[in-house]
């Protein structure tokens, strides 16, 4: 097999599609799950490479897991103090959120420099600030690749990101369930996925709560599950699956998806004339065939736009009548796409975006030596044709496959594995909606 789909394009995308449940939700509650007492039950648990990989990583370690369809079951009884693997840690940056259940259980951990889709530099510094404030002693040993943690006792105090970080955050929030007395974590993340995280640990026994970017933990003794939990819908899915309706003309109805997941998303769509209707709660409507108006937008930390949709739109882009924009704060190598989608002859360039105080402005760690490229300008509407072109992060690869899926002619689309790592039946309801594409 050669890692790769053949697409034949030009078909308009119709149907139906049930979303599958979101990753970045499914890989924190897996590890979250080794905190409890009791076995854990989890449900819409999407069958895909990162769960894969995770869980494999998981029984390294010795915990009891069931992997059947959809549903997860843990017993983390029998969890090992073991180093964390480093081939499979390395492939799934969540693996640094084991300090938590490795910690609390035997005071102790070592693991890996972690890994995940390469977007640049993806600082963990902030992570890393929050354990020692809590009082943990972290090392990195760069002749190992490892990380070494110690906790002595039982975290308290305080913590304010200087940045907004999102694992970061759940982090922090893993590391405070057994707390002595309360941790204050400021400036939080606020995305959804986060408080999806919340309500499992609630439901099993903790004491954690929200105002804003304010989240306080009040320590408990144990935690017990008392029903399955069943995690939310992927925003990224809902949005990959609007993109294909309305770039390839087609109506595609999806669902479920709890609407403030996809609210920005929706919101620029309309901005653009795509067609959009809500159903009911959770069901959405996405339609093509009107003329596209080019937007601006600039990605963000919720309830901004997502960074995971902004190679989405660029897609629809391609197809507004005029020149839109993309500028992305989030991450310093988010355009890996832009040249592929340009072998299908898109008309995208770099272009300059005035920033006042780059410091305050980008998420990542801006460095004044450096030269960047975090605005692109797409021009349209652009008949694409056939090509080949190469996926080099998850993300992006599900933005090639769709401007391959709406161009004329056939395309290859190489190294879909990183597709496969986020997406559940990604052929299998493409071709469900009328698209042509296989893997070969």
């Amino acid at each position: 097999m050669e890692d790769a789909y053949s697409i034949i394009g030009g078909n308009k995308l119709i149907g139906k599609v049930s979303l599958s449940g979101a990753k970045n939700i499914a890989l924190k509650v897996l590890i979250a799950a080794l905190l409890f007492d009791s076995k854990v039950v989890l449900k819409n648990i999407p069958q895909i490479a990162d769960i894969t990989e995770l869980i494999h990583l998981l029984r390294l370690l010795e915990v009891d897991i069931s992997y059947f369809e959809n549903t997860v079951t843990i017993d983390s009884s029998s969890l090992s103090p073991n180093q964390v693997d480093m081939l499979h840690a390395s492939k799934i940056r969540v693996s640094f959120l084991l300090f938590a259940p490795l910690l609390y259980r035997f005071g102790k951990a070592s693991i890996p420099n972690p890994g995940g889709c390469r977007l640049g530099a993806r600082s963990i510094d902030r992570i890393i600030q929050g354990l020692e404030a809590l009082g943990i002693k972290i090392t990195y040993h760069s002749e190992t690749g490892y990380y070494n943690a110690k906790m002595s006792k039982k975290p308290t105090g305080k913590f304010s990101f200087v940045k907004s970080s999102h694992t970061g955050t759940e982090m922090m929030i893993m590391m405070s369930i057994f707390c002595e007395g309360s941790v204050v974590i400021e400036n939080s993340a606020q995305e959804p996925e986060v408080d999806d995280l919340i309500s499992f640990l609630n439901e099993g026994g903790a004491n954690i709560s929200r105002s804003g970017k304010s989240i306080v933990v009040k320590g408990v003794k144990k935690l017990v599950q008392k029903k399955p939990f069943r995690i939310s819908s992927d925003r990224v899915e809902a949005a990959t699956y609007a993109t294909l309706a309305i770039a390839s003309g087609g109506d595609v109805t999806i669902g479920q998806i709890p609407d403030h997941f996809i609210k920005n998303f929706v919101n620029t769509l309309e901005s653009m004339g795509a067609g959009v209707e809500r159903i009911s709660s959770g069901i959405w409507r996405f339609f093509g065939g009107m003329k596209l108006i080019p937007v601006n937008i600039e990605t963000a930390p919720f309830p901004g736009f997502l960074t995971d949709w902004q190679p989405l739109l660029a897609v629809i882009m391609t197809q507004a009548v005029g020149e839109s924009v993309i500028h992305e704060r989030i991450f310093e190598s988010r355009f890996s796409y832009v040249s592929e989608l340009r072998r299908l002859g898109a008309i995208i360039e770099y272009v300059e975006y005035q920033v006042v105080n780059h410091d305050s402005h980008y998420d990542f760690q801006y460095n004044s030596t450096k030269v960047y490229n975090q605005t692109i300008q797409i021009t349209g509407p652009q008949k694409l044709h056939g090509g080949v072109m190469t996926v080099l992060d998850l993300r992006a690869g599900a933005t090639l496959a769709i401007a391959a899926l709406i161009a004329q002619g056939t395309s290859y689309v190489k190294g879909v594995h990183h597709i496969e790592r986020g997406y559940e039946d990604f052929v299998k309801k493409v071709c469900k909606l009328g698209g042509d594409i296989k893997k070969i």
